[in-house]
């Protein structure tokens, strides 16, 4: 027996407070820079993140970072869509800042798949206007 049924979306509204950590880090995005936190064990996190993955301690003090790091590794997008950062082909890519334990995944603006690659050295851009969004970090582009 087939039952009545109709497809809809159900939306929610709210705000989110962002707290002394994520808000850190936005403001750095904002300041166009990168920040990380430390771990008790000593390690750096980026992005920032209250509490160790590894242990569940709270982590500490906030450091800037440079702009600069490694891709680790990559997916090339050939066909942009609507909802991704860039309007052109390029990589979405796990980036492991200068000076951080950890890797962050964000689009690399390469230009093209042949010039990615796992150790890529690449530097981060940041839009022109920034408000403390993700989007402040436009993407990554190739060390030249």
């Amino acid at each position: 027996m087939d039952r009545p049924s109709e497809n809809f979306t159900l939306a929610l509204k709210y705000k989110r407070t962002l707290g002394p950590v994520v808000g850190a880090f936005l403001t750095g995005l904002r300041d166009g820079r990168l920040v990380g936190i430390k771990t008790a064990e000593g390690r750096v996190l980026c992005p920032p993140l209250e509490y160790d993955p590894a242990n569940g301690q709270r982590t500490g003090e906030l450091v800037d970072l440079p702009d600069n790091g490694t891709v680790e590794s990559w997916s090339w997008v050939s066909e942009p869509q609507r909802k991704h950062p860039l309007e052109r082909p390029f990589a979405f890519a796990t980036i492991r800042i200068d000076g951080a334990d950890s890797a962050l995944v964000h689009a690399v603006d390469a230009g093209s798949r042949d010039v990615m690659a796992a150790g890529l050295r690449v530097k981060a851009q940041y839009a022109e206007e920034r408000t403390g969004r993700m989007r402040d970090l436009e993407c990554f582009v190739p060390i030249a």
